[in-house]
Parts: C-alpha cells; structure tokens; sequence
C-alpha cells in the first residue's frame, strides 16, 4: 500500500519533487487558483507558513486551472502575481489538474485518504453547494476536488489527518495545523 511519501509533484522547472522530502513534517497540500474569490486565502496560507514553517510546517502550492479557468497564465506569472501580491515564500509547484484523467497521481492519493464531507454552513457554504449543484448533481457523492483552496493537511508521520474545503474558515484550518505541531 503506498503512503505520502511515495508520490511526487513537478516544480515549474520540471524537476520532481518528493514528498520524502517532507518526512517528520507537517505539509498543507493546497490547490491553489490567480483569479478565484477565495484567492485571498493566499494571505491566511502565508501568515501560517511563516508563523509555523520554523515548528515543521511546509506548504505545497498546486496551482490548477481546472476551476472555471481561475489561473490561467504562466507558471512565471502565477508565481509572480502570488510573490508580488501576497509576498509567498513557501515553494510553488507548476500548474497540474488535481482531477480527472490527468490529475496528479498526490492528488489521486490525497483524494483517497481524504474524501469529500461538504462544504459546512454559512453563506459561502450555501453558494458553493447551489454552484456544484447545477454542475455535478452528484458531486456530494465522490472525492474529488470541487474547487480552487482546497486543503490536505498531513501529519509527521505521512497521515492525511484532515481535508478541509475553500469555504472553511482558515482559523480552523491554522488551529487544526497548530495541533499537529
């Protein structure tokens, strides 16, 4: 049976990165999109990374373009708009699909560990469902990704210990991250 540590994601020079890298680590796996409403979060994943990143926590930035095409450009500009706008340090990968026949073989994984459980409450929560709705009558129903800022979070010891959707309150997510270090 594989674990986190057995898969890989490109970087935008084309080189394999290793999750082995991230042994003993606390890794946020996010899919990430330029031009989405939850954009911002940006901000929140940025404020944890250097908040947390000396305690063992590294962040792996997926950009995906299969979200309504919120990241279209570059690898260049995507990373030039995060580092200008949002002053990013921690590594981005290159644009990859986190769903369907050419989804990344982490994403598959992750996906597996961790399905879908839906969106909570409050009013972004209720946008998101009424959105999917009309798209996937099913989407309830499987684990793929539904949207841009969508987090794994997985543990020291290579657990995919929690998913959390873009609508979560990134309080949660940074209190959930504080726990495992």
């Amino acid at each position: 049976m594989s674990t986190f540590y057995d898969y890989s994601i490109t970087d935008p020079k084309g080189n394999e990165v290793s999750m082995k890298d991230y042994a003993g680590k606390v890794v946020i796996v996010v899919n990430t999109a330029t031009g989405c409403g939850f954009t911002p979060q940006y901000e929140d994943l940025e404020n944890m990374y250097e908040k947390y990143h000396d305690r063992g926590l590294e962040i792996v930035d997926v950009p995906c373009n299969q979200f309504a095409g919120q990241t279209p450009g570059t690898d260049e500009e995507i990373h030039q708009f995060c580092t200008l706008k949002y002053n990013t340090k921690f590594p981005q990968m290159k644009k990859t699909d986190v769903n369907g026949e050419n989804a990344a073989p982490l994403f598959k994984y992750l996906k597996s560990q961790k399905g879908f459980e839906g969106f909570g409450k409050g009013v972004k929560a209720l946008a998101m469902s009424a959105m999917l709705s009309k798209i996937d009558k099913n989407y309830k129903n499987n684990p793929e990704i539904k949207w841009n800022f969508t987090k794994f979070v997985v543990d020291r010891e290579g657990n995919v210990a929690a998913r959390f959707e873009p609508t979560e309150d990134m309080k949660k997510v940074d209190s959930f991250v504080a726990s495992l270090l």
